[in-house]
C-alpha cells in the first residue's frame, strides 16, 4: 500500500541568500506544483513549477526541514549548499505530510548508496564525460515495507524536529539525514486504514469539489471525518465552521455567525447584504473561500442558513448557489435543534429552506457506530433516536436506575437539561469537600477571554481539591485510555499539578494543553490549561461530542426533540449508564425531522451507485460515478 506522495500542490516562495542572509534572488508562486524527481544517476531532485515559469529543481542533498505548522499547511526546506529556502504555503495538511514524509523515507533509504563512495566517483565521471541534458523521472510512492526500513536506521538519537546547525555543530551533522520520526510513524491525518469504507466514500465526494451533506447517529464518527476533510483541503482557502462554539473548536474553527459578519441574521435581506457589503474584511473572507464546512448544521436556523446563501451570492458576485462556495455540511437533525424563539414561525430547520435542495449535491449517512461496541445498545438508541420507546426498552433503561456504576471513589456524572443545573451541583459538591483550593487560570491570547469561553470547552477558572470529580477533556493517551471524556477522581497534586486517577485505574498528572480556536478574523487564538473540567454535573448541550464511562440522567426536565437521544448516547454502554426515571414520555423526535429521514433514505437507495471501499486512487471511476448520481439527484429534484 502507498503511504506517501511525490506531488504536492500549494503556494511556494523561494529565497536564495549570500551567507550573510541577505536575499540576492526571490520567487514567489501563489499556486505551484512540487515534485520529486531523479535523474539517470539516481540523485533526487525538487522540483518547482507552475504554468508560466521554466522549472526549478533543487538537490535533496544537505537539507533542513521545518515543520512546525505543518498542521496549518506550512513548512520549510533549506537546502543549505545552495543557500536556498523553499516557504510551503497552502498545502493540505494530510498531502503535505505524506509528501514530507515521502522526502525523508526516500533520502534515509539512500544513504547506503550515497555513502557508497565508489559509485558516487564513477556517476562524477559518466556525468563530465556526457555532454548531454539530464534525462528526470518521477520516483516512485513510499510503501509501508519503506517506511519500516527507513524507521530502522534512524539514529536513536535522531531528533523530532531538526535544527539550523549551530556553529559548533560540525558541517556534516545534516548527512545523517533529517528523519523526523512523526513522519515515518502512522499520522492520524494521512492513515488511510483509520477511515472505514463509507467514511472514504465521503472524503472522496469531498475532494471532487461537490457540495456535500453528511449525517450519522451519535458515535458514527462525523466529527473525526470532519477533522480529515479539513486536513484534505488547502487551509487559505478552507473555512471550518459550526453553529457552536464548542463545536467550531472541535474542528479548529470558528462560529458561523462569526465568520458570516451579518450577526444574528435579523433584518431584511437588503439590509444584511448592504452590512456584510460595508465591512471590508467580511467581504474578503466570503471571496477568498473555496470551500465552506459547516458542522452541527442541525442547530442552524432554516431562515438564517437562507439568508447565508443569498449574501453569498451578493458579495461574491455569484448567481450559483453559496456564490459557488463548495459546501460540506455534517450534522444529525435528531439531535440537538436550533435554538430560536418560541413566538417566530416559518422554518427552523436548514433542509426546510428552499435553497437546501438547490446547494446541496450529495447525501451520505454513516451507520457504523464507534461509540459503543455493546449491539443490544445501539439498537436501543436507534429506535431512541427517531422517537420510537417499546415497552422492552422501558424496561430496560428503568432497570439501570438500580445499578451500581461507581468505582474507586469515582462518582457518575449526571447530566441536566439546563446548564445552570450542572453549575449548581459542581459548586455545591467541591464546596462540600475538606481541603484547601488550587486555582488553575487560563492562559489566554490577549484580550480573548470572552471568546474562548464561548468556544473552548476548558474553563478560564477551574477550582480543584482532593476528591473533586473531574473529566478529561483532550485525548491525551488513547492507548491508555485517557481520552476526552474519561472519568477521574483528584487523589493528590504533585508540584502544584493536579493528579487524576481515571475509572480504568490509571493516573495521570495533568499538565497545561493548548486549545485553539480562530477569531473572526481569521487570525488563531490559544488557550493554555490544565485539560480537566469538574465532572460532578454536565450539561447534554455541552456534552455533544463526549464518550463518557460513568453517567447517569434525570430525564424529567427534557425540554427539546432529541434531548433524551443525545444524553443516552454519551454512555459507553448499558453498563456504565444509570438512568434515574425513565419516562418515555421524555422521548420524541420531531416530525419534520422525521419526514426528512424517510425522503433522505429513499433518496439514498436510489443512488447507491459508489461502491464501498473504492480505492481514493480510482479518480476517474468515481468521479463518473459522481457525476451519474448527480443527475439522478436533478432527476428526483424535478420529481
Amino acid at each position: 500500500m502507498d503511504v506517501g506522495e511525490s506531488f504536492l500542490s500549494c503556494g511556494v516562495t523561494v529565497e536564495w541568500t549570500t551567507p550573510e542572509g541577505s536575499i540576492i534572488r526571490k520567487v514567489t508562486y501563489k499556486t505551484a506544483s512540487l515534485r520529486l524527481i531523479r535523474n539517470e544517476f539516481r540523485e533526487m531532485f525538487m522540483e518547482i513549477s507552475n504554468d508560466k515559469n521554466a522549472p526549478i529543481r533543487l538537490a535533496l542533498k544537505g537539507i533542513n526541514v521545518f515543520k512546525k505548522f505543518m498542521i496549518e499547511g506550512k513548512a520549510s526546506v533549506k537546502f543549505q549548499e545552495v543557500g536556498c529556502t523553499l516557504f510551503i504555503s497552502n498545502a493540505p495538511p494530510t498531502n503535505l505530510v505524506s509528501f514530507l514524509r515521502t522526502i525523508f523515507v526516500k533520502m534515509t533509504g539512500d544513504k547506503e548508496k550515497i555513502a557508497n563512495t565508489t559509485l558516487s566517483k564513477q556517476n562524477m565521471r559518466t556525468k563530465l564525460l556526457s555532454g548531454k541534458a539530464q534525462a528526470f523521472e518521477e520516483i516512485s510512492p513510499v510503501t509501508v515495507a519503506d517506511i519500516h526500513n527507513a524507521k530502522s536506521k534512524i539514529p536513536k538519537s535522531t531528533i523530532t524536529t531538526p535544527s539550523p546547525p549551530s556553529k559548533k555543530r560540525k558541517s556534516d551533522d545534516i548527512s545523517r539525514g533529517p528523519a523526523p520520526k512523526k513522519l515515518y510513524s502512522p499520522s492520524p491525518l494521512t492513515n488511510m486504514s483509520s477511515l472505514n469504507a463509507e467514511q472514504q466514500r465521503v472524503l472522496e465526494a469531498c475532494l471532487s469539489g461537490k457540495n456535500i451533506f453528511f449525517t450519522g447517529s451519535a458515535g458514527t464518527g462525523k466529527s473525526f471525518l470532519l477533522k480529515r476533510i479539513v486536513a484534505a483541503l488547502p487551509p487559505d482557502v478552507t473555512v471550518p465552521t459550526a453553529s457552536t462554539g464548542v463545536a467550531a473548536c472541535h474542528v479548529g474553527g470558528t462560529t458561523l455567525h462569526a465568520f458570516a459578519g451579518i450577526g444574528d441574521g435579523s433584518g431584511s435581506l437588503e439590509v444584511l447584504c448592504e452590512r456584510a457589503m460595508k465591512l471590508p474584511l467580511v467581504t474578503q473572507k466570503w471571496r477568498k473561500c473555496k470551500h465552506l464546512i459547516i458542522d452541527e448544521i442541525s442547530m442552524v436556523d432554516g431562515a438564517f442558513f437562507e439568508k447565508l446563501e443569498a449574501v453569498a451570492r451578493h458579495v461574491r458576485k455569484n448567481d450559483k448557489p453559496f456564490g459557488g462556495i463548495q459546501l460540506i455540511l455534517c450534522g444529525d437533525f435528531l439531535q440537538l435543534p436550533p435554538v430560536v424563539d418560541k413566538n417566530k414561525t416559518g422554518k427552523r430547520f436548514c433542509f426546510q429552506s428552499p435553497c437546501w435542495d438547490k446547494c446541496i449535491d450529495l447525501c451520505f449517512e454513516l451507520k457504523e457506530v464507534h461509540r459503543q461496541k455493546d449491539q443490544e445498545f445501539i439498537t436501543i438508541l436507534n429506535k431512541i433516536r427517531i422517537g420510537h420507546v417499546t415497552n422492552e426498552i422501558s424496561e430496560r433503561l428503568i432497570g439501570t436506575s438500580k445499578q451500581k456504576i461507581e468505582s474507586d471513589g469515582i462518582l457518575a456524572t449526571r447530566l441536566c437539561s439546563h446548564t445552570n443545573d450542572s453549575k449548581m451541583i459542581n459548586d455545591s459538591k467541591l464546596a462540600d469537600l475538606e481541603g484547601d483550593e488550587k486555582i488553575f487560570t487560563a492562559q489566554d491570547s490577549e484580550n480573548s477571554t470572552k471568546i474562548l469561553d464561548m468556544q473552548t470547552i476548558a474553563p478560564s477558572k477551574l477550582i480543584l481539591k482532593i476528591g473533586a470529580q473531574v473529566m478529561l477533556l483532550k485525548n491525551i493517551n488513547v492507548n491508555a485510555g485517557l481520552v476526552n471524556g474519561a472519568r477521574g477522581v483528584i487523589v493528590r497534586f504533585e508540584d502544584s499539578l493536579p493528579v487524576v486517577r481515571f475509572k480504568n485505574k490509571k493516573e495521570y498528572t495533568a499538565r497545561s494543553e493548548r486549545w485553539y480556536v480562530k477569531n473572526s478574523n481569521g487570525s488563531l487564538l490559544c488557550r493554555r490549561q490544565v485539560p480537566l473540567n469538574l465532572a460532578w454535573a454536565f450539561s447534554i448541550h455541552k456534552s455533544q461530542g463526549l464518550t463518557l464511562d460513568c453517567v447517569e440522567m434525570s430525564l424529567s426536565k427534557i425540554f427539546e426533540a432529541g434531548q433524551a437521544y443525545v444524553a443516552l448516547s454519551r454512555a459507553q454502554s448499558l453498563d456504565t449508564l444509570r438512568v434515574l426515571d425513565f419516562d418515555s414520555r421524555h422521548v420524541w423526535a420531531d416530525p419534520n425531522v422525521l419526514e426528512f429521514y424517510q425522503k433522505f433514505r429513499r433518496r439514498l437507495q436510489q443512488m447507491e451507485i459508489i461502491p464501498l471501499g473504492r480505492p481514493l486512487k480510482d479518480t476517474n471511476k468515481v468521479s463518473k460515478k459522481l457525476k451519474l448520481r448527480e443527475i439522478i439527484e436533478k432527476q428526483l429534484r424535478k420529481k
